[in-house]
């Protein structure tokens, strides 16, 4: 079965998406603003987009005066399972590492 953190390593783990993601981080943006700014075609950039949203990285929605247009955005909250692992990961390293060095200085 695949969480929710599987499906945003696999969304971050492609450059072009971690691009995708900085430019969100500045502003929202159309799938066409960011094809452009990637230099990708339309069909590759939507096919990013779809592996953000399942990531649970971006979301997207309709302005006012166009519902043909989407727009995509950052989703609030969504790297906060991402950051727990990391935080997890980075304690038990530090705990390994430090048994590993206090073995070795010890002579063990």
């Amino acid at each position: 079965m695949t969480t929710a953190l599987d499906r945003t390593l696999v969304a971050i783990a492609d450059p072009k998406r971690r691009r995708a993601l900085a430019l969100l981080g500045e502003r929202p943006r159309s799938a066409g603003e960011l094809a452009e700014a990637l230099g990708l075609a339309p069909p590759a950039m939507s096919r990013h987009l779809r592996t953000l949203k399942e990531g649970g990285l971006v979301e997207d929605g309709h302005p006012d005066f166009d519902a043909r247009v989407r727009i995509y955005s950052l989703k609030d909250g969504a790297t906060d399972e991402l950051k727990r692992w990391l935080a997890e990961t980075e304690a038990l390293w530090t705990h390994q590492l430090a048994a590993f060095k206090a073995h070795v200085e010890g002579g063990e």
